[in-house]
């Protein structure tokens, strides 16, 4: 049973409200987010990106970018190794578009998943020195290579990091943490303790934009032309990799979505009206749910160069090919992916696991890509931690996701002797370790989660209780100054206790969907729809209320009293307009 919790942040609603034009409920709402003092609301608000942050607070940034512009001049080879997912495909096409039209020589090999694993290895470095690579500059990845970028410097080449992800750290007595950085030539990563920069929760490729904004402010005293491009992908790239928007993130991806919608990069305007979006205002839902899935197939099913190809090619025909073949790979990795998720449940429910704090799943023929995806879809069926493991050729790999309460890659980093190799950050982890280690991986996980009930419990958070009648026309153009919404900022959610559900009907593809006729205790009465859990929550009103009240309700007959978490919005069909609640949880 979830837990509703009222979010309870204070200030002074009222004056805020009239200082920026905006409702006392959006200036709580806003306070929720934790954004506080008025110079961060205005930009919460009304930020531009004339308030990005200086790419020069970057540790590393001058000598990276005196670097790359000796390197452009003297025509030396340049190889960028990216990384196989959205986030790291974005990042190879910005520093490659980019240092192509500054002149620069470069290629790009971007790691198989499964051949290669996630970020650099010794293999990808002595094919550099063999290849006569000069330089090699990483993006979303070699944070974690110091090995490799040893072995690159004994081979005479050029390191340049730049990347995103969390330091490695080793844990001295007393719990000090000495943070284990490559000696490249210049680390440019915004999780370093000693850098400037401003905000650390960009993704990779809008750190690679930093990057090329600086060396074209260098050679050539201004922005590349084709900014505006970047910044599309860029914002692709912040909602594929699930970046909190807040900060200049929230700017990029406000803006970013414009751009994306009237690019003009053929391979992005392809893969669009591919999926059917052509005429639909895109959403970080469209990135996230429908399009990006389609970049990320290529790097979990084929190989992710076929998704860079897509982003480079300047002909109309081939983007075309190209984003029909990424198309039809997503189309097999969900289908894929299902039967993947009720193997997992099958395994979770005959082999005891649900006793578990850290759900740890191994499903020897699964293809690895998968892992993660399954791993989160069974983290939100239980609520818990999950690790899925596949076999590879090495041994076991795995991905993990997580829950708040819980940081994978610390509680992973107390047992990191069982690994191989692994990384990660709060959220979610990469693994690899040998086959007979998975039970000892089990056990141990377990034995150091402190993770108690009321972790595992999953909580609604609740911006304001409010009457819905309250919730007109006016609040939903308000709560649209808050978009985009995604991870960081969440939809706002209200709440109100004491709601007669008068009537419903189901809708939709197997009766997904219902309707319903809300009415409050003064009488007002307005739709509510539910577009997830029908089944259950349908099973569950006949357990708590009988099946004749609910056949009652149906018909309209009788009434359920309910508490209902919602959000307004309007539904518009036909060129009419009608105020509808979207609700997402009951309680009663």
């Amino acid at each position: 049973m979830a837990k509703w919790m009222l979010r309870t942040k204070r200030a002074d609603f009222d004056r805020l409200a009239e200082r920026f034009g905006i409702s006392p409920v959006l200036a709580r709402i806003i306070r929720n987010r934790d954004v506080i003092e008025e110079s961060d609301i205005d930009k919460f608000l009304h930020g531009t990106r004339a308030q990005f942050y200086s790419p020069w607070l970057f540790k590393d940034m001058d000598r990276a970018v005196s670097i790359l512009d000796e390197k452009i001049r003297q025509k030396a080879k340049i190889r960028i190794v990216g990384d196989y997912d959205i986030d790291g495909v974005c990042a190879t096409f910005v520093l490659k578009k980019s240092l192509d039209a500054l002149g620069a020589v470069t290629d790009a090999y971007i790691p198989h998943r499964i051949e290669d694993g996630y970020g650099m290895n010794e293999e990808i470095i002595r094919t550099a020195g063999a290849d006569g690579v000069d330089t090699i500059l990483t993006c979303d990845n070699g944070i974690a290579a110091a090995a490799q970028v040893r072995l690159a410097k004994e081979l005479g080449m050029t390191v340049i990091i730049t990347d995103h992800h969390e330091v490695p750290y080793e844990e001295k007595q007393g719990g000090e943490r000495h943070y284990l950085i490559p000696e490249a030539d210049a680390v440019i990563d915004p999780k370093q303790e000693t850098c400037r920069y401003p905000f650390s929760g960009i993704c990779g490729a809008f750190v690679a934009y930093k990057l090329i904004s600086a060396l074209y402010e260098r050679m050539r005293g201004g922005q590349p032309p084709y900014e505006e491009e970047l910044l599309a992908v860029c914002a692709f790239a912040t909602i594929g990799d699930v970046m909190e928007l807040l900060d200049e993130n929230r700017i990029l991806v406000r803006d970013g979505l414009v751009l994306l919608q009237q690019t003009d990069n053929p391979g992005l305007r392809s893969l669009i009206q591919i999926m059917g979006l052509a005429d639909t205002k895109l959403t970080p839902y469209h990135v996230g749910f429908v399009l990006g899935p389609c970049i990320n197939a290529t790097g979990r099913l084929d190989v992710a160069n076929r998704a860079l190809q897509l982003l480079l090619t300047r002909k109309k025909a081939e983007a075309v090919r190209l984003a029909g073949e990424l198309k039809d790979l997503n189309d097999s990795r969900k289908e894929m992916t299902r039967q993947g998720v009720e193997q997992a449940i099958c395994c979770v429910e005959e082999q005891g696991l649900c006793k578990d704090r850290v759900l740890v799943v191994y499903l020897p023929d699964c293809h690895e890509s998968l892992a993660g995806i399954i791993a989160g879809r069974i983290r939100e069926k239980y609520g818990k931690p999950t690790f899925v493991l596949t076999d590879s050729k090495e041994g076991v790999k795995g991905s993990g996701r997580s829950i708040e309460a819980y940081h994978m890659y610390d509680n992973m980093t107390k047992i990191k002797d069982v690994f191989d190799k692994y990384g990660g950050h709060r959220m979610a982890a990469g693994l690899s370790l040998p086959r007979e280690r998975v039970e000892e991986f089990r056990r141990r996980i377990n034995e150091v989660c402190t993770l108690c009930d009321e972790d595992m419990t999953e909580k609604i958070y609740i911006d304001v209780p409010m009457p819905i009648r309250y919730a007109d026309f006016d609040m939903v153009q308000q709560l649209s100054l808050l978009e985009p919404y995604g991870n960081g900022n969440p939809k706002p959610l209200f709440a109100q206790k004491n709601i007669r559900l008068c009537s419903a009907r189901r809708m939709g593809k197997n009766g997904s969907v219902a309707k319903f006729l809300l009415c409050d205790e003064s009488g007002y009465r307005v739709e509510g729809i539910c577009f997830s859990g029908v089944e259950e929550l349908f099973a569950k009103l006949v357990r708590d209320f009988s099946d004749t009240r609910v056949e009652r309700m149906l018909a309209g007959d009788g009434d359920l009293v309910v508490s209902i978490a919602y959000y307004p919005d309007v539904n518009e069909y036909r060129q009419k307009r009608t105020l509808q609640m979207v609700i997402t949880h009951f309680d009663w």
